[in-house]
């Protein structure tokens, strides 16, 4: 049911050509569907890991397959809150009365989410074809959100009075576009990768996003290093950590059928 949940809200998201002979669009309706769905989503895998999972063995935890793995499943439970909040945060970004400290928060929660899933991923043998393409989409996902995170996290340095603020801001926002590059090379590397998928158009938060970042990025000079030599020289401002608002909706398995009472 989860899986299936992921799969719909995933294919909301899909833009489809308007009857106005505008380009492709995700309708407001379908935002909104798409998010409720991720929540579902989320509800069901957060009752599978601690009103299901923690009524198992530990050997019978040990022999079940990699993609019903205590990992697993709760890597797909922050996936789906991850998702949920690139769902919030193109909200955001679309509302002029949206704050900058909103959109930070909001973009921070996201990157909190994909790390969390990064570090799940990462202990699950996921050796199939399906697996290792998985794998490179929470890398994909994980560059989108570490850019988004330190943009909005630069531009509100920026409007700061403090010399080293301005720095800092400028640090931000030129790992921002090496994160932005770093994520669509993950993202070429996940169409490629088989079974071979189509390039997505860019949508929501990231349309926005792709745009703004190079140029933000440029307004504040060169800054010469990639993600690894910033990281390499400790210059890398740190973010702001913020508890994760989104929850998921809650799940309860339904009532056993009269059949099953024998």
């Amino acid at each position: 049911m989860a899986m299936l949940g992921l799969s719909q809200a995933n294919y909301l998201l899909t833009p489809v050509s308007s009857t106005d002979g505008y380009q492709p669009k995700v309708t407001e309706e379908n935002k909104r569907a798409s998010l409720d769905a991720f929540l579902k989503s989320s509800g069901i895998l957060k009752f599978a890991l601690s009103h299901v999972m923690t009524q198992m063995s530990e050997d019978l935890k040990k022999r079940l397959p990699s993609d019903l793995s205590k990992d697993t499943l709760h890597a797909l439970y922050m996936q789906a809150i991850g998702q949920g909040i690139e769902i919030q945060l193109s909200f955001a970004i679309e509302n002029a009365k949206a704050t900058l400290a909103v959109k930070r928060r909001l973009a921070c929660e996201q990157l909190k989410c994909w790390m969390q899933v990064k570090n799940d991923i990462l202990s699950v043998p996921l050796c199939n074809k399906w697996g290792q393409k998985h794998k490179i989409f929470v890398d994909w996902k994980l560059g989108e959100a570490k850019a988004t995170a330190h943009y909005f996290h630069g531009l509100i340095l920026d409007e700061g009075a403090d010399k080293d603020q301005h720095e800092k801001a400028a640090i931000c926002l030129h790992l921002a576009e090496a994160y932005l590059r770093e994520s669509k090379h993950f993202c070429a590397k996940f169409c490629t990768t088989m079974p071979a998928t189509r390039v997505p158009p860019l949508m929501g938060a990231m349309k926005y996003l792709s745009e703004k970042i190079p140029k933000t990025a440029s307004a504040k000079g060169h800054i010469s290093g990639s993600t690894v030599d910033f990281e390499k020289m400790n210059k890398v401002p740190e973010l702001p950590d913020f508890v994760i608002a989104l929850q998921p909706e809650d799940y309860d398995l339904p009532a056993a059928d009269s059949a099953w009472r024998l």
